[in-house]
């Protein structure tokens, strides 16, 4: 049975042809290359030195601005920006997936609740022992002219008073209205103008039909009660002195008293009244546990000891103000141990969220019994005890926590003030432990020797902490970003674990050195430069050099002859390569050619 071939399929080209115009092409594409090649060293052959000290000078600046770039920015945010724009921007133009993305469906339950810690350890969270701001932070600015408090941080402020001292019924209250305003501006000044307004108003005096006796015009005079937050914001901001804010702060204790005993009366009353009553909760318990620091300050430690003590019983459920945190460090001021330990006991619980103050705390502590006649050399030579042993987990435990404290107490960075906000486990929790507890481990024999020797070998344990940790979850990878906001621009973030330089950093660092030298001995020795630079000795055409190793008529020297036979090899290599094509070409013919005709397309002599 034969197949008749359709009209609309052309012809079959003949063996001949397809030979004849493999041929062709092979030629051209040779004499193509050979003229390319020839244009190439003829243009190198023109070129002067004059022009290879500016290639690589400019060269070398180029690299140069772009290693200082790299440096400035990897300092200021820890990170290369090439690498950041490669990842952020490129790698998704090019195609690229996240290896993470694939296993997002296959991660348990553990791993799930291992992020979501991670999350909240990243959280920011009020600092319990900030401090005031009109009378210690702006007395530094006073004397230093710097800002110890950001932007953001104070941004977190406003946040948290318009949080605790407000709420949506303020706006039937004028003095509470203006307050409302008040917390959300930025302008101190503004703030302060706006609290005496907020006080000024309530000296208003209203008149209330009340007859004290019958069918007599005897009107009972009342006064509206006094704005609590205004004294807070004026004790805050307003007093340059701690003495000056305690008064402030009593005056805002009789005001916010009484608005919280008329609204825990009424609280019941309906959601309104119960949303009254929560805030001027939180307004009191803050000026209490203000008044206690003011004692504190003021050296009143035993008195501040107390209220402290009450307050934590009268409202047991307001764990988020860390009272508990204020009391121990009273509590080591007085040196009373049995009692740190008490509150220790209570909140050093494994379903309670750790601080640098819980976990050093309990490492003074149990260094305190051994670090008086503790030595390095002794305990090598025989052996930790079982005290010292103790110590110095509760050492490795702490710095797990929070590595960047023992760098604060052993002295080895500098302290500044402590932001009014910090990140658990970070270098501004840090900053804030050490300002209040560096003379608690002074105050301790040996404590800080014990410190010295030990806190290192907790790196050792966890030679990973991002990935995985001894006695809590991986250290968190945002804590650099977060403290670089939180505190001032003047004080190097430390950073944990120490980052390796960026490979572009270090590529660029080494192309910029290469050029400089290149550029360097390209001015001192032009001549030898430039003939490296050419790489052609002769200046013979390229043609010539080909045709002589083809017919192999003319001589050259082994280093040109090697040259010239690896350009012919390339040469041969892609003629081979067309003629497979071809190959293929016919393969998609629909009338296959014989056997001999192949043969003789695929023969490459």
């Amino acid at each position: 049975m034969t197949s008749s071939r359709p009209d609309f399929l052309p012809e079959a080209p003949s063996a001949n042809t397809i030979t004849r115009r493999v041929r062709a092409l092979t030629y051209q594409f040779q004499e193509d290359t050979i003229q390319s090649i020839a244009y190439v060293s003829m243009f190198l052959n023109t070129l002067t030195p004059k022009f290879y000290v500016a290639l690589t000078g400019t060269s070398s600046l180029i690299s140069g601005l772009i290693l200082i770039f790299e440096w400035w920015y990897f300092r200021k945010y820890g990170t290369s920006f090439i690498e950041q724009v490669s990842v952020s921007h490129l790698r998704p133009l090019l195609g690229g997936v996240d290896n993470n993305s694939s296993n997002n469906s296959n991660s348990s339950n553990g791993d799930s609740d291992s992020n979501r810690q991670s999350v909240s350890e990243c959280k920011v969270w009020r600092n319990p022992l900030n401090l005031f701001r009109g009378a210690e932070y702006n007395r530094y600015t006073w004397v230093t002219g710097r800002e110890p408090l950001t932007y953001y941080d104070m941004n977190l402020s406003a946040q948290d008073h318009q949080t605790f001292f407000t709420c949506d019924s303020d706006h039937l209250r004028p003095a509470d209205a203006i307050m409302q305003k008040a917390w959300r501006e930025r302008n101190p000044q503004a703030r302060i103008s706006a609290a005496h307004e907020a006080l000024e108003i309530n000296e208003i005096r209203s008149r209330v039909e009340v007859p004290l006796i019958a069918s007599s015009t005897i009107w009972e005079i009342k006064l509206l009660p006094k704005c609590a937050t205004a004294y807070i914001l004026l004790a805050e901001e307003e007093a340059t002195t701690i003495a000056e804010a305690e008064k402030l702060f009593k005056q805002a204790l009789k005001a916010g008293d009484g608005c919280y005993r008329r609204s825990q009366q009424l609280q019941h009353h309906g959601s309104q009244y119960e949303a009254q009553h929560r805030r001027d909760t939180n307004v009191l318990v803050y000026i209490k546990r203000r008044l206690a620091m003011c004692a504190r300050r003021l050296g009143r430690t035993r008195e501040a000891v107390k209220m402290m003590r009450d307050l934590m019983k009268e409202f047991p459920l307001l764990s988020m103000f860390n009272i508990h945190e204020n009391l121990l460090e009273a509590l080591l001021e007085l040196q009373a141990y049995a009692d740190v330990q008490a509150v220790l006991a209570k909140y050093d619980d494994i379903s309670l969220p750790k601080s640098a103050t819980i976990c050093y705390t309990a490492a003074l502590l149990k260094a305190r019994a051994v670090s008086d006649k503790f030595s390095p050399e002794a305990a090598s030579r025989r052996g930790l005890s079982t005290a010292e042993m103790n110590a110095v987990e509760a050492i490795h435990r702490a710095v797990e926590f929070n590595p960047h404290v023992p760098k604060y107490l052993l002295e080895m960075k500098s302290l500044i003030l402590p932001p009014e906000h910090i990140l658990k486990r970070g270098d501004s929790e840090a900053i804030a432990y050490a300002f209040f507890h560096l003379a608690h481990w002074k105050r301790v024999e040996g404590a800080l020797n014990l410190l010295h020797c030990t806190w290192e070998g907790t790196f050792r344990m966890i030679p990973y902490p991002l990935e995985k940790g001894h006695l809590f979850y991986p250290y968190p990878v945002c804590t650099e970003t977060a403290d670089r906001e939180l505190l001032p621009s003047f004080h190097e973030v430390s950073v944990y674990p120490k980052k390796e330089l960026p490979f572009f950093i270090l590529f660029t660092a080494g192309l910029c050195s290469f050029t400089a030298m290149l550029a360097l001995l390209t001015h001192q020795f032009p001549e030898l430069m430039g003939v490296f630079a050419k790489a052609n000795p002769e200046s013979v055409p390229m043609s010539v050099k080909i045709g002589s190793v083809r017919g192999k008529h003319h001589a050259r020297s082994p280093s040109q002859l090697d040259f010239c036979q690896l350009l012919v090899f390339i040469q041969e290599q892609s003629q081979v390569w067309q003629l497979v094509s071809c190959y293929v070409q016919l393969q998609s013919i629909s009338q296959p050619l014989g056997s001999s005709a192949l043969k003789h397309v695929t023969d490459p002599s």
